[in-house]
């Protein structure tokens, strides 16, 4: 079965994008807005990872990601960002944030895609590592 990614970002053209270049692997879900997003999670969907802008029309900036990120139900759940703002900045919003991992727009899906196969993978070999009691 195909792992789920939920892509929330305002800008059309990135959701056709990374829709685009994601389905051939993954089953994806893009949500134009914060809002959207949430109402989406809070019908008891779980993506496998969240990529998302941290600069949404419907919220302060960050505040999604502050959401996801100390929200017990979802904060496990491996997030990337997409941004357009200060990296400075957004570097140190995703350490604050316990962000897996973020790209600056304009950016190369084809590294994105790379990471986010890499993530899976180290996911997948850190839950097979037997554990001895």
């Amino acid at each position: 079965m195909k792992k789920q990614i939920l892509v929330i970002d305002d800008s059309k053209a990135i959701r056709f994008l990374l829709q685009t270049v994601l389905n051939k692997k993954y089953n994806v879900v893009a949500m134009p807005d914060g809002y959207s997003a949430m109402h989406w999670l809070s019908r008891k969907n779980f993506p496998d990872m969240i990529i998302a802008d941290p600069q949404l029309p419907d919220m302060e900036n960050w505040e999604l990601i502050q959401q996801l990120s100390l929200n017990g139900i979802y904060n496990a759940i491996p997030m990337m960002v997409l941004s357009g703002m200060d990296k400075t900045e957004t570097e140190a919003n995703c350490a604050k944030y316990s962000v897996s991992g973020f790209f600056m727009k304009p950016f190369n899906p084809l590294d994105l895609v790379n990471e986010i196969d890499s993530m899976f993978q180290s996911e997948k070999e850190y839950k097979a590592t037997p554990v001895n009691i």
